[in-house]
Parts: C-alpha cells; sequence; structure tokens
C-alpha cells in the first residue's frame, strides 16, 4: 500500500498507485514502511530561521528601504491632478 504523500517529493499519492504521480517513486524505488520525509524541505523543531536567512540572502539587510522618489513624485503629480479636475 503505498503511503498517502510522497516521502521522495510531497506529492499527494493516490490509495491504490503503484507509483508516485509527482515523482514516480515507488516500492522499490523510494517508498517503503521504512521511508521518512528528509527530501521534503521541512524544518526542524529546532530550526533557526535567521541562520537560514543569513545563509539564503547574505548579510544585506532584508529591511525595506521605503518608496523610492519617483513614486512620491508620481503620487504627487497624480493627487495635483486629480484635484484639479474635481474643482474644475
Amino acid at each position: 500500500m503505498p503511503p498517502e504523500i510522497c516521502p521522495n517529493c510531497g506529492h499527494e499519492v493516490p490509495p491504490r498507485a503503484r507509483a508516485c504521480p509527482g515523482c514516480g517513486a515507488d516500492e522499490q524505488t523510494g517508498w517503503s514502511d521504512t521511508a521518512y520525509a528528509n527530501n521534503l524541505g521541512i524544518p526542524e523543531e529546532n530550526f533557526d530561521y535567521e541562520s537560514f536567512v543569513q545563509a539564503e540572502f547574505g548579510r544585506e539587510s532584508l529591511k525595506p528601504r521605503g518608496l523610492h522618489w519617483f513614486w512620491w513624485l508620481t503620487a504627487a503629480a497624480l493627487l495635483v491632478m486629480f484635484l484639479f479636475f474635481c474643482l474644475h
């Protein structure tokens, strides 16, 4: 009997499927009663998010930098145009 979720790719496996529809794994190539979900990318309980972000994106801060001056100018121009057409 296949697992409900493929331990190789995480795809849902139909109840009487002979192989995973997502990756093709079967009893001989990937799932069994002792298969573990190590390749699914699920973090462990002691997962350190800060270390992960630093490793993935480097040391640069991911904080928003605010709106660029061009967008402030565009918003101001649209507001002036809106007020002009509403008042005339």
